[in-house]
């Protein structure tokens, strides 16, 4: 819905930050990949403004952590990005908080499509569990989630 307030939130004057970080990350990532730089060769990947405008259409991931007893924990989540980090809102009694606790790390898998015609943002990070949340990201949290109301207790965030 053009001129509404969500897409002003999420093509904002900082997308061209956004684009930019997301373009080093990414440029990062694969310096350090093995196999996968033959899988997704430079004109196979997304670029910085591609990446950023991708993730703003996607609303869920799947948040993988683990849990303090060191099994896999997987569940998807909303996310937002906001100030070069990955910011998931979570309910107080989550799991992901117990798990982010004991192990403060975070895998985030953002696909779609299939074969030849799919997309995929993959990262991971280390993770803090936020007491507070800036009012900016409670907004576009909001946003993001069409108005539906969430637990005022803690959030996660994954660099």
């Amino acid at each position: 819905m053009p001129g509404s307030r969500r897409e002003e939130v999420l093509a904002s004057a900082d997308d061209q930050a956004l684009a930019a970080w997301l373009g080093r990350l990414q440029d990062a990532s694969f310096s350090r990949a093995g196999a996968v730089r033959k899988a997704y060769p430079p004109e196979r990947r997304m670029t910085g403004p591609q990446l950023a405008g991708y993730l703003a259409r996607r609303t869920y991931a799947l948040a993988s952590s683990t849990r303090p007893d060191g099994r896999p924990h997987a569940a998807p989540t909303l996310f937002s990005i906001y100030a070069e980090a990955f910011r998931l809102p979570t309910l107080g009694s989550a799991a992901r908080l117990r798990n982010v606790r004991a192990h403060p790390w975070l895998a985030l898998s953002i696909i779609e499509g299939e074969h030849d015609a799919h997309a995929a943002v993959l990262t991971e990070g280390p993770a803090e569990v936020l007491a507070t949340v800036p009012a900016d990201v409670r907004s576009i949290t909001e946003l993001r989630n069409r108005g539906g109301s969430l637990d005022s207790g803690q959030r996660t965030g994954c660099v």
